[in-house]
C-alpha cells in the first residue's frame, strides 16, 4: 500500500483559518453560532475552527459533539452532547474531517433538523466528492477527487501541531 501526504500541518492550519473566515462571512449577522463536531476527527476540526471563529468573529460560540455509528447510523442511537432543544431557531454548523459518501453528514443533519434550527450548514476539511447521499459541504478546505479504493487518513490535534497531516492511502 502506498501513501501520499496531501496536507502538511501548516496547510491544514491555513485551510481551517479559511473555513472559519468563510463561516464568519456567511454568518456575520448571527450573535450565536452552534458548532457541532462529529465525534472522532471532527472534534479537533471543530475545536480549532471554533477557537478561530470566537477569536476573530465576536460571536458567542457553543461547541458540542454529535456521536453516531458512522458505519451503520441506524444501529445505535445518535447522541448530542447538549440538549437538542437548545438548537431551536439557532444557526448551526456541523463539522467533520472528511466528506466521503455523505452518509455521516446526512444522518447528522437529519438528527439536528428535529430541533428546528433556523439554519444548518456543513463544513469539512477534505471533500472526496464520492456522494451516495444528497449532501454537500458548504465550507471545505480541500476538494480531492479520489477513487473508491483510496482512503484519506487525517491526523489532527485540538490545537495546531507539527504532527497534523492528511494522508491518502491506496
Amino acid at each position: 500500500m502506498s501513501s501520499t501526504r496531501i496536507l502538511e500541518s501548516e496547510q491544514i492550519e491555513r485551510k481551517l483559518q479559511r473555513i472559519a473566515r468563510q463561516i464568519l462571512e456567511e454568518f456575520h449577522e448571527a450573535d450565536v453560532l452552534h458548532l457541532i463536531s462529529i465525534a472522532g476527527n471532527g472534534e479537533p476540526v471543530g475545536k480549532r475552527i471554533g477557537a478561530i471563529v470566537a477569536e476573530i468573529g465576536g460571536q458567542t460560540v457553543h461547541a458540542s459533539t454529535l456521536t453516531l455509528n458512522k458505519a451503520n447510523p441506524l444501529e445505535e442511537a445518535i447522541a448530542l452532547s447538549q440538549p437538542l432543544d437548545e438548537l431551536e431557531g439557532q444557526q448551526v454548523i456541523i463539522l467533520d474531517d472528511v466528506l466521503n459518501s455523505g452518509k455521516t453528514l446526512m444522518y447528522a443533519v437529519h438528527h439536528i433538523l428535529g430541533a428546528g434550527p433556523a439554519r444548518v450548514a456543513t463544513a469539512v476539511l477534505i471533500d472526496r466528492i464520492h456522494r451516495s447521499f444528497p449532501v454537500r459541504a458548504d465550507f471545505c478546505g480541500l476538494t480531492l477527487s479520489t477513487n473508491l479504493k483510496e482512503h484519506i487518513e487525517v491526523s489532527i490535534e485540538a490545537s495546531p501541531s507539527a504532527s497534523d497531516a492528511a494522508v491518502l492511502h491506496d
